[in-house]
């Protein structure tokens, strides 16, 4: 049981449609963990959004967020492994947007504090939304407003996201980074916007879930996913499942195919599956 990391995508797998856990999967992971089983989640969300969705579970356990860029505590959020770019990396990926008229949000270490930047004036339709989507929230300081684009390297950048409003202006972008860089094409769960993520490049849940296991002194990963994001940790995992609702990509490579996310398919295959 000490011997395996159990690892869960958030959206579209642990997560029900409506962005929340049922009742019952926080009982299950609460129970699991306390009981000393090493469960986890692995998600594209910020720990500040990650934390907010999955606070009923309420016990402190390392995650993987950012898309493996981080992996942090979840109860302090202190980082406990990060990536970054390098100076030049941020100037040749800021670069590659800006040539074709676009202007990603800039996520970064500044001042010690987690922080986006974006220019207002600069967003799509779909990516000022997004940004609007978390600034609703007080205990999320982390959006930074800057007026021109010589303000968006600042810190230590590890993650960019561009939002655009068709995926005609992001494929340019993606065909001239993605030799060089973790670049992930998709579109977003609940809104359908295309997504272009740029990491650094060998940063990816895959990696991050192969530090966790070290970390946690674990022998096994067993992986649950629903999206092309969590193809990586499923090329890796011993045992990988999709849901119902998973990404052709994800059932072909997955050992099984469970339920759906809206019917706790995660928690269920778990307490059938783990003794106590």
């Amino acid at each position: 049981m000490n011997d395996t990391l159990y690892l869960s995508d958030l959206d579209g797998t642990l997560l029900r449609s409506d962005q929340t856990l049922s009742p019952y999967t926080c009982m299950v992971l609460g129970r699991l963990v306390e009981a000393g089983v090493h469960v986890s989640y692995a998600t594209a969300r910020s720990i500040d959004t990650a934390a907010r969705v999955t606070k009923g579970i309420g016990v402190d356990i390392p995650v993987i967020v950012h898309n493996g860029a981080f992996i942090v505590d979840s109860v302090t959020r202190r980082p406990l492994w990060s990536a970054k770019f390098t100076p030049e990396e941020e100037e040749t990926v800021y670069s590659a947007f800006l040539r074709r008229g676009l202007f990603p949000l800039t996520y970064a270490v500044i001042n010690g504090k987690n922080r986006f930047s974006y220019i207002r004036e600069k967003c799509t339709k779909a990516q000022w939304e997004f940004v609007c989507s978390r600034k609703g929230y007080e205990d999320d300081r982390r959006a930074r407003e800057i007026f021109s684009p010589n303000e968006a390297l600042d810190g230590d950048v590890y993650y960019f996201a561009c939002i655009a409003d068709s995926e005609r202006q992001l494929a340019p972008v993606y065909d001239a980074l993605k030799d060089e860089f973790r670049c992930i094409f998709s579109r977003d769960i609940y809104t359908d916007a295309p997504w272009l993520e740029i990491l650094p490049q060998g940063v990816s849940k895959a990696s991050a879930a192969l530090r966790l296991k070290e970390l946690l002194g674990c022998r096994r990963i067993v992986c649950f996913g629903d999206a092309v994001n969590d193809l990586s940790m499923f090329e890796i995992a011993d045992e990988k499942y999709a849901v119902a609702g998973a990404a052709p990509e994800l059932k072909a490579l997955a050992t099984d195919v469970i339920g759906d996310n809206d019917d706790d398919a995660v928690a269920k295959w778990l307490e059938q599956h783990i003794v106590i």
